[in-house]
């Protein structure tokens, strides 16, 4: 378990040192998650080490929408004067990201060969 937890946190690490030092514009831990997605395809028995922590973490992932929750109502004031303008921001991000999930999921079974779309 500790292995695991090792290899997720140098990835993540990884990721914030090369989006600092290369000035990306991408965050460090998008780029992480990207060097876990290539250590993953290139070491497969990664995976099995990886599994039963991921896991673990999933399993309790409400935990981390705890700080966003105090957040919100630490702000709450500016719902009252900002709420429109929050609210029509949350649906059209949803819709966003609803439509480019479908179109990026239909141009994957494009290029993969998927007839049953």
């Amino acid at each position: 378990m500790i292995h695991a937890l090792l290899v997720i946190l140098a990835c993540q690490l990884f990721g914030e040192a090369a989006s600092h030092w290369l000035a990306l514009p991408i965050p460090g831990p998008v780029v992480g998650m990207i060097a876990m997605v290539m250590l993953l395809q290139f070491l497969p028995a990664a995976a099995a080490i990886l599994r039963p922590v991921a896991q673990g973490i999933l399993g309790h992932m409400s935990l981390l929408f705890v700080p966003a929750g105090v957040g919100v109502v630490g702000h709450f004031g500016a719902f009252g004067d900002q709420g429109l303008a929050i609210a029509l921001a949350i649906a059209g991000s949803t819709i966003a990201a609803i439509a480019v999930g479908a179109l990026t999921f239909a141009a994957v079974a494009r290029v993969t060969g998927n007839k049953d779309d």
